[in-house]
């Protein structure tokens, strides 16, 4: 029996990075989806698709200044855990990167949250987030467990 999991699928693969955006308090960003999206309402780590020929760490700062005009530098980004979760039409393949050094002041694009917040890593588990990210959430925590 053939799952949609399995090999020979037609589930499209959606390459997507994130970053865990962290303050001088320790808080890391989250950022919610805006209603009118797939999973709207539920709050994630910023970050954005992929596009074709593009290298993740090249997206991840487009999508945060494109997204929240925040500046961030490649070199700054630090890979840190990645996630894979099937969802019903695509797979979802996300690297996840710490960011401790950003500029600007946060400006939310209405198109891409519609909501932030800054919060304990211990506190991410408050939000409700997409399945994809729980298992980052649980990297987080263990991260900052001290």
């Amino acid at each position: 029996m053939q799952t949609s999991d399995s090999p020979g699928s037609s589930r499209r693969l959606l390459l997507v990075a994130a970053a865990a955006l962290f303050d001088s308090s320790g808080r890391v960003l989250i950022t919610q989806r805006p209603h009118h999206k797939q999973l709207g309402g539920l709050w994630e780590f910023p970050g954005g698709k992929v596009e074709l020929g593009e290298a993740p760490e090249h997206a991840l700062v487009r999508e945060l200044k494109e997204e929240l005009d925040l500046t961030v530098e490649p070199d700054a980004l630090d890979p840190f855990a990645f996630a894979s979760h099937a969802y019903p039409d695509f797979h979802l393949l996300m690297p996840l990167y710490v960011v401790t050094k950003f500029g600007g002041v946060m400006r939310l694009d209405p198109n891409a949250a519609q909501d932030a917040a800054w919060v304990k890593p211990a506190d991410l588990r408050r939000y409700e987030m997409p399945p994809a990210d729980v298992v980052l959430v649980n990297r987080l925590i263990e991260r900052n467990a001290t």
